[in-house]
Parts: structure tokens; sequence; C-alpha cells
């Protein structure tokens, strides 16, 4: 059993992989699947045909972008452990406290997009490490509100040393 939420709409889904059957908000449905790869197939379902491609799966968000006849949906999913924490009152246990934003692996502080005070979003771009002549975005975890910028543009980083503390 999933439950699935795309564009606000949510959707109860049960399905039986070696089937293809299942029932969607208790309707019965039948796919007729062709894998053309791994992350694309063609699928018939009531005479009519999609092309569907995964394109991105974050597996620790349980989040998915699929595109559908090249429309792009993100497909928030959730198993029936999430549904049964929730359930339970338990659906935020791995919900985790980060306080600072530390360098991934061994660079040099190429930009800092960021100032202590700002409230960022979780997903912004906090700084722009160079690292083996490529550049790396290094998102935020979590948000929050700058507390300190530790590192300082130019400046050389060794793997896990702190560059921004939270609030």
């Amino acid at each position: 059993m999933y439950n699935v939420t795309i564009d606000e709409k949510e959707f109860n889904i049960d399905f039986d992989k070696d089937l293809n059957t299942g029932k969607i908000n208790e309707s019965d449905f039948y796919l007729d699947t062709y894998k053309v790869n791994d992350s694309k197939f063609h699928i018939l379902q009531n005479n009519k045909s999609y092309n569907v491609e995964i394109v991105d799966v974050d597996y620790n968000e349980k989040i998915a972008k699929i595109k559908v006849n090249n429309n792009v949906y993100e497909a928030k999913i959730k198993d029936d452990i999430d549904l049964l924490l929730k359930s339970l009152g338990m659906s935020n246990l791995n919900v985790q406290k980060v306080n600072e934003l530390k360098a991934p692996m061994p660079g040099l502080v190429f930009k800092i997009l960021v100032m202590a005070g700002q409230e960022i979003k979780k997903g912004d771009t906090l700084v722009i490490l160079e690292a083996m002549k490529m550049e790396n975005n290094l998102k935020s975890p979590v948000d929050a509100q700058i507390k300190n910028i530790v590192c300082k543009l130019g400046n050389s980083v060794e793997k896990n040393e702190v560059l921004i503390e939270f609030e």
C-alpha cells in the first residue's frame, strides 16, 4: 500500500507488480507495461499510451520526479511503514536537528552566497566549493537561520570541516 501525493492530490495505491493490477483510491486498474530500460517505460491503460521516465529519485525524502508524455511531475511517496508510523503519531521520528553545514570533500571556497542572520530554506545553495576543477553547490539540509559563516572566501577546506553554523 502506498500513499502518493502529486500536485497536492492524494492517491492511495495498492499495486501487484507481478500482475500489473491494483487499485487507486479503491478503483481497479490494469497496466500493460513494456520496460524500455531501467528508467523508461511504455504503458498502455484503457487504450491510452503513456511514455514514462523516472527522472530523479530522492530515496531519503521519498520523492520521485517522473516524466509522463513530456510532462514532469513530483511524487511524494509514503509506504505502509510511513502510514503506520503516522497513524501511531510517530511520523516525525526521522527528523533530525542539523546545526551546521560541513564540507563533503576537500576543496576551495569559491563563493559564499549567504550571510550571518539570513533566513534560509532547505535546498537553498549556501556555498560553492571548487573541488577537482568542478564547482559543487552545497545546499542547505534544513530551514534555518545562519548563525555564523566559518569558512572564508578563497580558503581551502578539508572534508568534514564546518563551513556554516545554523541557529
